[in-house]
């Protein structure tokens, strides 16, 4: 226990504990928000952090912009996640997860009618913007699910059943079955504790990580046959029309990305998706990978996203075709960047004669 009690002070510092105790003691009626397509995480955290303020006596309303996947339906709560029109405008306090940025909550946080309501901000992305109130940001964790296992511990809430269900979904689905460079030892005192607790870790791999759809499959079918590579940095365009010619729906055919980045020949790996936003406009979902040593947050950051250095992403506007040149490029500046900053001669590798 004393090695658990360490990782939970080392990731959720006393007074940062303090002031989240301190914003949501008071609160009655606590708005839950995670980003715009949701991923495991984004989901597990929402669904988490649902249990943990039940067991405060707290009644919170859990929201998304965009509809999750029934891929994650087995969690329990996930029936009472509600679409952006089913959102008050007066709320006591809103707790984001898993955002880097304001935007990523979509319609769901609404600035003209929200903008006064304190936003405590829980998140593990190093590009997270701080746009919080409070803000508790720690890329050291590889999920927002470990840090809510920290959360959990300090708020008296259990960490079995459902708790233990959502936030293990969130753990695995984010760190690939735990196989990312970040699943250290934290990582896996996390996952253990949580099947302790009930989750069970096979149920959720094969339902998550081992699971996809017949149209998805075809769909990779489709992008693979004209997927690039140049300089070390592969990617591939899915387009509107091969969706409606794999009968995949949206969402289908996700994880591409980490998919392609591991081609022996490729050190990072990006996906360029062809949407049409709310307002009508045609945007382009950007999803980058990289292997270890080789950093993708910054070329996401560049383009108003975000993320970590193995894994980040962005949305921009334009022809789907123009942005994945124009960011394919910039990836690959980026590699080349990267490695010629490690060659450079430091103080400690000059040899004076």
């Amino acid at each position: 226990m004393t090695e658990i009690r360490t990782a939970g002070a080392l990731f959720l510092p006393p007074e940062i504990e303090s002031a989240i105790r301190s914003a949501i003691n008071p609160a009655e009626r606590i708005l839950c928000v995670s980003h715009v397509s949701p991923d495991g995480d984004a989901i597990g955290s929402l669904l988490g952090m649902g249990w943990i303020l039940r067991h405060l006596g707290k009644k919170p309303t859990l929201a998304l912009a965009d509809k999750p996947s029934a891929d994650f339906n087995f969690i329990p709560g996930f029936d009472q996640i509600v679409a952006p029109s089913a959102v008050a405008d007066s709320y006591d306090l809103i707790i984001c997860l898993d955002a880097s940025s304001q935007d990523r909550m979509g319609n769901v946080y609404r600035p003209e009618v929200h903008g006064q309501t304190p936003l405590l901000v829980i998140d593990h992305h190093i590009t997270n913007t701080n746009f919080g109130t409070l803000n508790w940001v720690e890329p050291g964790c590889a999920a927002v699910c470990q840090m809510l296992v920290y959360l959990a511990d300090a708020m008296g809430a259990p960490l079995n059943g459902s708790l233990a269900v959502a936030l293990l979904t969130g753990l695995i689905t984010d760190t690939l079955g735990l196989r990312t460079s970040n699943t250290d030892a934290h990582v896996l005192q996390a996952a253990m504790r949580l099947t302790d607790g009930g989750a069970i870790l096979h149920e959720i791999v094969a339902r998550t990580i081992l699971s996809r759809s017949f149209a998805g499959m075809r769909l990779w079918g489709l992008i693979l046959s004209e997927a690039k590579l140049q300089d070390r940095v592969i990617w591939a365009t899915i387009s509107r029309d091969q969706r409606k010619a794999a009968g995949a729906q949206d969402g289908e055919g996700e994880g591409l990305a980490g998919f392609l980045v591991s081609a022996k020949e490729a050190d990072i790996g990006a996906t360029f998706t062809e949407r049409v936003n709310k307002a009508g406009e045609a945007v382009v979902e950007c999803s980058f990978r990289a292997k270890p040593g080789f950093d993708v947050s910054q070329v996401a950051l560049s383009f108003g996203g975000g993320g970590h250095p193995p894994a980040a992403g962005c949305t921009l506007t334009g022809p789907l075709a123009e942005v994945a040149a124009q960011v394919s490029a910039a990836l690959q500046e980026a590699r080349r960047s990267q490695l010629a900053a490690r060659k450079e001669p430091t103080m400690n590798s000059v040899v004076h004669g």
